[in-house]
């Protein structure tokens, strides 16, 4: 009698990477097309051209079984039924606007790779997992249109409320935007995401420098970084240049400026601290005449929220002495505070053990810019993986990608939903 032979785990042929790889780069080829400006990427929040993008990635979605819909903030689901009755839900997703001018994969790959990787599975497995899979398009992370960051992903926690009677530059809310689109901002709450969801995916590219650097072409991320913004505005006095001693003087830009060299020589000395003041207006603005007021910014950032408030503290109490001794004043307008978020310690588990078993490299980094996934780790488990950015520009039309990476971030991504699929006994 033959000896019996062990049950292959996965009967049916493998995705074809290369085809699913190029379909993914055509893909956001071809919604890079969709913009509101004729000759570049803009695609702000609640745009006309939204409609479009959502149109192309539902239509991916059918094809492989998914019913979609766009909920009451404007966001796109797509939602492929698990085989296990009351699955949990694992989201995979990003973020579909876009800044001025912008290039064609921040954001918009992480959604392109939900439908990927579920196509992928599918093709593996001959059906899905047991649980169910939605790939998530938020309407709106850039906070370019209201400056507020999140309101797609603040939608599904339930936090959208708050940021509903925001203006944008003409005056319009966030609730007239929605009903503008011809949605119903009394259809928020439904859009939450039920409690007891499985977790959140988010492949984004790095938009740095660190992974090209280590010769990596992906990175599991262990936190997102805390922030602090701020606007500052000097009050000194402006008078002659010519004819007034520097003893008298009130410089308001004498102030700011060495705020900003503080700033710098703060973050070079704190490791892992980042610190940015990226607008100094002088006024009146003469060649001619001592500034008597300037308006500022703070941007503030790292990993470890205690670091970054002590290093704020410092900052404003040396802000306070360099004011003093120009007898200048200054006001602080605080714009945003966001706590650092750790990523799920499970899901990382299962990332660097799926990099790992394909011999890949996987270091962990910080991410220094805001994701959705620290809106979705508010609610559930959450990880992102960061694909290398060959020229380390983002927010840029030169905004670039490998092939090589999103390949291998499908095959991880792959091997992450087995590693969920034998965490639920299936």
């Amino acid at each position: 009698m033959a000896p019996s032979r062990p049950t292959d785990p996965h009967p049916h042929p493998g995705p074809d990477y290369d085809r699913l790889t190029a379909a993914v780069l055509e893909t956001c080829d071809a919604l890079a097309c969709h913009s509101e400006v004729e000759g570049e990427i803009n695609r702000p929040f609640l745009c006309p051209t939204t409609q479009q993008v959502h149109a192309v990635l539902s239509a991916w979605g059918a094809r492989l079984g998914m019913t979609s819909w766009v909920d009451a903030a404007g966001n796109l689901h797509s939602r492929l039924p698990g085989t296990a009755p009351d699955a949990p839900t694992l989201y995979i997703g990003s973020h579909l606007d876009t800044v001025p001018n912008a290039g064609r994969y921040d954001g918009i790959l992480g959604v392109v790779m939900g439908y990927a990787l579920a196509e992928a599975f599918l093709e593996t497995h001959g059906g899905p997992p047991p649980f169910a899979t939605e790939v998530l398009g938020f309407s709106e992370e850039e906070g370019v249109r209201f400056g507020v960051p999140f309101i797609g992903s603040r939608t599904l926690t339930g936090s959208v409320d708050e940021l509903l009677d925001l203006r944008d530059a003409d005056g319009m809310s966030v609730r007239e935007a929605i009903q503008a689109y011809g949605l119903s901002p009394d259809e928020l709450p439904a859009a939450a995401a039920q409690d007891g969801a499985l977790g959140y995916l988010e492949f984004h590219i790095e938009q740095g420098p660190v992974l090209q650097a280590a010769g990596a072409g992906l990175g599991v991320v262990e936190a997102i970084a805390g922030q602090n913004r701020l606007l500052l505005r000097f009050e000194g006095q402006s008078s002659h240049a010519g004819t007034t001693p520097m003893y008298l003087r009130r410089d308001a830009l004498a102030a700011a400026a060495r705020f900003a060299v503080e700033v710098e020589e703060t973050a070079r000395r704190t490791p892992g601290l980042v610190g940015t003041v990226g607008i100094m207006q002088a006024e009146p603005g003469a060649i001619n005449v001592i500034p008597g007021a300037v308006q500022a910014s703070l941007d503030l950032r790292h990993a470890r929220d205690e670091v970054r408030k002590e290093a704020l503290t410092h900052l404003l109490g040396a802000l306070q002495g360099f004011c003093d001794e120009r007898g200048v004043t200054v006001e602080l307008t605080p714009k945003l505070e966001e706590r650092a978020t750790p990523m799920s310690e499970s899901f990382r588990g299962l990332l660097h053990a799926a990099a790992e078993g394909l011999g890949l490299p996987h270091p962990e980094l910080t991410s220094g810019a805001g994701h959705d996934a620290q809106i979705m780790a508010q609610k559930m488990p959450a990880a992102m993986l960061f694909l290398r950015t060959p020229n380390a520009l983002s927010h840029h039309p030169d905004e670039a990608v490998e092939a090589v990476d999103v390949r291998d971030a499908l095959r991880v991504g792959l091997r992450f939903l087995d590693g969920l699929v034998a965490g639920q006994g299936a």
